[in-house]
């Protein structure tokens, strides 16, 4: 009777222990439908940020001041890309003959011999901004060298160097947008540049000549 009475103990400890260490059978979560996507568009806003980075937009259009610690001037991270801010003074003096220019004190503005220019806020602002400009707009923009890719608006002015950015491929000026509206929107609203009909229409001409001729010089595809 004691033997079977051990006996019926160690075959429920045997139970028991196994039920405890079995394990329990777990179904696999399966990612969001979206997940791909969604990585993606994390990449696509990294790699242009970076082509921003090494593109030196920053160096136009985030506003610098003065650091008295450092003895030099250092960009406003809190108005990073956010062009001339709306109000500040414009560059004084007289520039010289040729290329020569007077840049304002938050190195934003350029007073050059034909006029004064600004540069543009380029934050998802939709008064001020990009924020109503479509991915083709901004890639017609870059592509022809008309502010928001319009056939009848006027050039970007000097010195941005759009003719440079104009070389990149398609799927990096997307990568471009999508960081630029991927940033915080700033309101400021740049002023007009005060150059003379006259002169941009000069500045189209020579826009044109030079594609021209760099179309031209290019290499053939392969």
């Amino acid at each position: 009777m004691l033997d079977r009475a051990r006996s019926f103990l160690a075959v429920s400890l045997l139970l028991v222990f196994a039920g405890c260490t079995e394990k329990k059978e777990t179904k696999p979560v399966a990612p969001p439908a979206d997940a791909p996507a969604t990585v993606a568009k994390a990449e696509k806003v990294k790699r242009g940020g970076y082509l921003v980075g090494i593109g030196g937009c920053g160096d136009c259009h985030t506003p610098m001041t003065f650091d008295p610690a450092l003895g030099m001037p250092v960009p406003q991270m809190d108005r990073m890309l956010s062009g001339h801010p709306e109000g500040a003074p414009d560059p004084t003096g007289e520039p010289g003959k040729g290329d020569q220019a007077v840049i304002g004190p938050t190195f934003t503005s350029f007073k050059l011999p034909f006029g004064t220019v600004y540069t543009a806020n380029l934050t998802p602002d939709a008064e001020t901004g990009l924020g109503l400009w479509s991915e083709d707009d901004f890639i017609r923009a870059m592509r022809t060298g008309k502010h928001r890719g319009a056939e009848a608006g006027r050039p970007i002015l000097p010195p941005m160097p759009w003719m440079n950015v104009a070389q990149a491929s398609d799927e990096d000026l997307k990568a471009m947008f999508a960081f630029l509206q991927s940033i915080p929107a700033i309101k400021n609203a740049v002023p007009e540049p005060n150059v003379p009909p006259p002169v941009i229409a000069a500045i189209q001409s020579g826009y044109d000549k030079i594609a021209a001729q760099q179309k031209a010089a290019a290499p053939p595809k392969l």
